[in-house]
Formats: C-alpha cells, sequence, structure tokens
C-alpha cells in the first residue's frame, strides 16, 4: 500500500476560497476518499485542494469578509485593581480596548486596560495578565473607604488620606493623625473579620486576597503609630 500524498495546506495556512474570492483561515484537515478536504474558519462545510489557493499565489480579485471575533473580558470599568510592578498602589479601571492583529501567518488579539490611580488619578494602561483584581465594580468604592485609600470631604472632593513620602512643592501635609489611624485601623479590623468570614464560608480566594490587603495596612498603621515596636516575623 503505497504512501499517500501530503496535503498542499497546513493548519493555520491563509488562503482564498477561488469560488468566492474570500479569505480565510485553514482550521482543520481530513482526509477523505483518498483526497485532502479542508475547513475554512471553522466553517460546516468542506473544500478540496482545488477550490482552494494560497492567498500569496491568488491573482484574482479578493473580497474580505467581515469576521466575527468573540472576546471575554475578564475585568470591567469600576473594578478595583492591583497592577504588577505597582504593589502598593490600587487602581480603577476607566475603560478598555482590544487590538486585533492580522497578519499572514498569525492572528491574535490583545485587551488592555485603561487606569486611574486612587491615589492620584494618574493613568496608567496595562495588558490582562498584569492585573489582580481586588474588588470588582459593585464593591470598589466600599472596599477603597474601608482601606483607608481615600477620604471624602463634604464638597465631593477627594482628599488623599495615605502618607507621601516625599510632598512636592506646594503639596499640603496629607499625613494622618493618631485618632483617623486608629478610626482606619478599627476600619480595617471590621473590614478584615467580615471577609475572613465570607472566606470560611465561600473559600473563594478573593475573599483572602482582601484579608491580607487588610492585615498589611493595619500592621503598617501600627508601625506608624507606635515606632520602634514593629513585630518581628518568624520564618
Amino acid at each position: 500500500m503505497g504512501k499517500k500524498n501530503q496535503p498542499k495546506f497546513k493548519l493555520g495556512d491563509t488562503v482564498v476560497i477561488i469560488m468566492y474570492g474570500t479569505v480565510g483561515n485553514i482550521t482543520d484537515i481530513k482526509y477523505l476518499e483518498g483526497s485532502y478536504v479542508y475547513e475554512v474558519n471553522y466553517s460546516e462545510g468542506l473544500y478540496i485542494e482545488k477550490t482552494l489557493e494560497s492567498i500569496t499565489e491568488y491573482e484574482g480579485e479578493i473580497l474580505y469578509q467581515q469576521e466575527q471575533i468573540d472576546i471575554e473580558y475578564k475585568y470591567i470599568i469600576g473594578d478595583l485593581v492591583q497592577v504588577d510592578g505597582y504593589e502598593y498602589d490600587y487602581f480603577k479601571i476607566i475603560g478598555y480596548r482590544t487590538e486585533i492583529w492580522r497578519y499572514k501567518e498569525n492572528a491574535w488579539e490583545d485587551v488592555i486596560y485603561e487606569l486611574s490611580r486612587i491615589s492620584d488619578g494618574e493613568w496608567l494602561e496595562a495588558h490582562e495578565e498584569e492585573l489582580t483584581l481586588i474588588a470588582d465594580a459593585k464593591r470598589a468604592d466600599a472596599i477603597i473607604q474601608k482601606l483607608g485609600l481615600i477620604l471624602p470631604k463634604k464638597n465631593n472632593e477627594l482628599t488623599i488620606i495615605a502618607k507621601k513620602n516625599n510632598p512636592g512643592k506646594g503639596e499640603r501635609d496629607m499625613t494622618m493623625t493618631k485618632n483617623e489611624k486608629k478610626e482606619m485601623i478599627d476600619g480595617l479590623l471590621d473590614l478584615y473579620n467580615d471577609y475572613c468570614k465570607l472566606f470560611n464560608q465561600f473559600g473563594d480566594d478573593e475573599y483572602q486576597h482582601i484579608m491580607k490587603i487588610a492585615l498589611d495596612k493595619i500592621e503598617k498603621a501600627a508601625e506608624e503609630m507606635y515606632p520602634g515596636h514593629k513585630k518581628e516575623h518568624t520564618k
């Protein structure tokens, strides 16, 4: 029994369906009754080799089909996130866009999120894999308040209560008073206990993550209130 011929096209090849003049990618190859047939763009129909031609060899007019792309977004506008490389900052998602890349032998979609830093409103772009969810849009504002990131004034402006290490020229001192720190610690303890109960009930890693953030901020505030009494952690 002789060897069967090799297929003319391979998976991922960009081809033209000659009878239509439309372009697509080879998504499956089958060998039926002594001939290779090809699936194009996951369509239900199959095409034999002579009905297809490589896009680099096709000399006729090409009619580009409208491509339907389904993209799942991991985050939405309003979500509170952290970004790789900005471990001590928190950001809100204020927008996102999808960049679609198509080349002769490759294709992909890239989701880019537009962010606003909670502490000062600085704008930043980040890819999906660089983000870690802290709280979804429904709970973000409550988490921001309880984590002590911002404090609303009566005129609805936002005053940053996180201590800045090096205030710039003309920038007022935003160090918290001792009473403010005590109030923040009380709020953080309530937050920690609430999410501890949720974690014990549902086992969701997101709850545990918020517990860790709250605990870190409690320890930091306590160290600032009582310098020289930092607790030594044993390995």
